[in-house]
């Protein structure tokens, strides 16, 4: 991979520079692509930018004599730029090696061996099994499967974990609900409205009517958690495992978590009930505004203590980062549940909560009602039915958690360059045409191996554009993970994809009179195919190869 062998060899030489100079090169050295207007440079580097502050010097005097110690097997050029940049431009024949590299092992480009198998959990979706799976499910499905998926493409030990709130008086709850229904009634006023507990109700075993409120709701959870099952096996998204809250009191992991906090003194009594002391924390532990009540004085355990049980639990696994992904109304929950991992005796940097933003369902221009079978929401499943995983998947993975989403189903449906999955896809498959093309006649036949290229084939601004944004794919993976979304991902195969349509206009692929030209572009259509078809896999969606 060019820009990572690249990447070593400019901070060998730009450390033993800083050295020579009595400089301290900062922490985050970033390598990025120049804007496109600058045609003569490939990367930017704002090292010298960086360091002028702190070194009291011109930037650009720094950038000039950070630029000469630049020479590398990789770089055609380092030249100065205003006000303090180091542009560089890469050999032809160094991504013409990447190029075949991709080829070669498809499946591994993109590996990060340098950054460590880290032990991460990725907690999400974790759905309340009282109802269908709603629409923003799916996008927490999405970008917890995404990131999973890039992860552990870099090497790293990532797991997916779905928590079950199983416990406590919503069971009773759903069960009251589920049972009135049964009955030819209405739930209760606090109840679960949505009529899809009439279907559960018709399909009840004969001795159902003998049934106690309990285990009426353990029914309905348990048909309900195998729908949210199946709605994520149709999304494509796999979890390691269905972590049940009851399994934290069955196993008495509640109750030694209290005891844990006690014995470590962050807990105290007060008015009957016991309370977590997250404002006696430094502010490095905890910056939560209030104690929290663990313990009610009716002795009953309040939602947040078997929470702190369950994080404590994925510590004890072995896990050392903890990333949970939460719905848009879990705002407040972040702060105090990072006091509590520091209240654990966890440094509070190894948890990190996602907080994906609504998504707003439109037909063209029109909004959509909600589901009247939901209740109040749409389902993922109806989505899926009427647009497909696909475009489901690259629509929520094109923007960030923060955002807010409009989902128009109609754009998610169509099949023209304005549909974004669909734009990506015709690329792949149009590139799967070219090779039966070759093969049908002559210039390459079918699992023929190609050759290395030779850089003067591949000479056009358009097919260099291709050869170096190929060669950012596995920065693009090592930026997924620092901002933990799949976006800049998204973001990329769009930009591949629209690289490549003016390359196929410009440039004649399949020409049996220019064999060697031929098979040199049929290369590098087959890194594109290649990255593409990788690319679409991390975020969960396919590649077809025909259209």
């Amino acid at each position: 991979m060019i820009l990572s062998s690249l990447r070593k060899n400019l901070l060998t030489k730009a450390s033993a520079w800083a050295k020579k100079e009595g400089l301290e090169l900062p922490a985050s050295l970033p390598l990025a692509p120049t804007p496109p207007h600058l045609k003569t440079a490939d990367i930017s580097l704002p090292w010298a930018m960086a360091m002028a502050k702190s070194a009291r010097k011109n930037p650009l005097d720094l950038a000039k004599s950070l630029a000469a110690e630049f020479a590398a097997p990789e770089i055609d050029s380092a030249v100065p730029a205003p006000p303090g940049f180091v542009n560089l431009r890469l050999r032809d024949s160094a991504l013409c090696a990447n190029l075949k590299a991709i080829t070669l092992n498809p499946s591994m480009y993109g590996r990060d061996p340098e950054g460590g198998a880290r032990k991460i959990l990725i907690e999400f979706v974790s759905a309340n099994p009282t109802g269908p799976l709603h629409l923003a499910s799916g996008r927490g499905a999405t970008l917890g499967d995404s990131l999973i998926r890039v992860l552990r493409r870099l090497g790293r030990q990532a797991n997916a974990e779905f928590y079950v709130n199983d416990a406590g008086g919503r069971v009773e709850l759903l069960g009251q609900s589920i049972k009135a229904r049964f009955e030819g009634g209405q739930p209760p006023e606090k109840g679960y409205q949505g009529d899809y507990l009439v279907d559960l109700a018709k399909a009840v075993p004969a001795d159902a009517k003998d049934w106690s409120t309990k285990q009426w709701g353990e029914y309905a959870m348990k048909v309900l958690l195998d729908s949210h099952k199946r709605d994520m096996e149709s999304f494509g998204v796999k979890f390691d495992r269905y972590f049940h809250e009851s399994e934290l009191y069955a196993g008495g992991a509640v109750e030694k978590t209290l005891k844990f906090l006690k014995d470590r003194g962050m807990v105290y009594d007060k008015d009957g009930a016991v309370w977590l002391g997250t404002t006696s924390m430094s502010a490095e532990e905890s910056d939560d505004d209030k104690d929290r009540v663990l313990v009610k004085s009716t002795g009953q355990p309040t939602y947040f203590l078997p929470d702190i049980a369950y994080h404590k639990d994925k510590f004890d696994r072995g896990f050392t980062q903890l990333i949970d992904i939460l719905g848009a109304d879990h705002h407040g929950y972040v702060p105090r549940m990072k006091a509590a991992i520091s209240a654990l005796g966890h440094s509070p940097e190894s948890f990190h909560a996602i907080v994906h933003q609504l998504i707003h369902l439109y037909r063209g221009k029109e909004a959509v009602k909600m589901s009247k079978r939901a209740g109040e929401f749409v389902t993922l499943r109806e989505v899926i039915e009427e647009v497909g995983k696909d475009a489901c998947r690259f629509f929520f993975a094109m923007r960030t958690p923060d955002s807010h989403l409009n989902f128009d189903l109609e754009l998610a449906k169509s099949q023209t360059s304005e549909n974004p999955v669909y734009y990506c896809q015709y690329v792949h498959a149009r590139i799967c045409s070219l090779f039966r093309e070759a093969d049908k006649q002559g210039v390459l036949k079918e699992g023929e191996a190609l050759p290395g290229p030779n850089a003067k084939f591949l000479a056009t601004p358009e097919e260099r554009a291709i050869l170096v944004k190929l060669a950012w794919f596995p920065e693009v993976l090592k930026n997924v993970e620092d901002v933990l979304s799949p976006h800049p991902l998204g973001n990329y195969l769009l930009e591949l994809a629209g690289l490549y349509h003016p390359f196929y206009e410009k440039c004649r692929v399949v020409d049996p009179a220019e064999p060697e030209l031929s098979r040199a572009r049929l290369l590098l259509c087959a890194g594109v195919r290649d990255v593409i078809r990788e690319g679409l896999d991390l975020l969960g969606v396919s590649a077809p190869q025909q259209m």
